[in-house]
């Protein structure tokens, strides 16, 4: 059975930082790509950042250079650390798991940016 559980959310002041962290268990975690999607209020899901099995990333134009993925294969955990947050990225995160066509989601965790 295949399981991604995010943790790490909360609410966090702007300006702050949270790291998520996305344990996978059931699947060869080293040959998927992983990636975290978020889901702002009356928003669709969105892409947030990916990163492949070969460790290249990519980044939503709004979060390049305050927020990084990584991950730790050895853990089957990758990260999202993100730092300068601001009240537009408060949204429900969810981790993503692809290899050919297997696709899995995590159940989401809530980060709220707010004073």
């Amino acid at each position: 059975q295949v399981q991604l559980v995010e943790s790490g959310g909360g609410l966090v002041q702007p300006g702050g930082s949270l790291r998520l962290s996305c344990a996978a268990s059931g699947i060869m975690f080293s040959t998927y790509d992983m990636g975290w999607y978020r889901r702002r209020p009356g928003k669709q899901r969105a892409l947030v950042a990916r990163i492949t099995f070969g460790t290249a990333t990519d980044y939503a134009d709004s979060v390049k250079g305050r927020f990084t993925i990584s991950r730790d294969n050895a853990k089957n955990t990758v990260y999202l650390q993100m730092n300068s947050l601001k009240p537009e990225d408060t949204a429900v995160y969810f981790c993503n798991a692809e290899h050919l066509f297997y696709n899995y989601w995590g159940q989401g965790t809530q980060v709220t940016v707010s004073s």
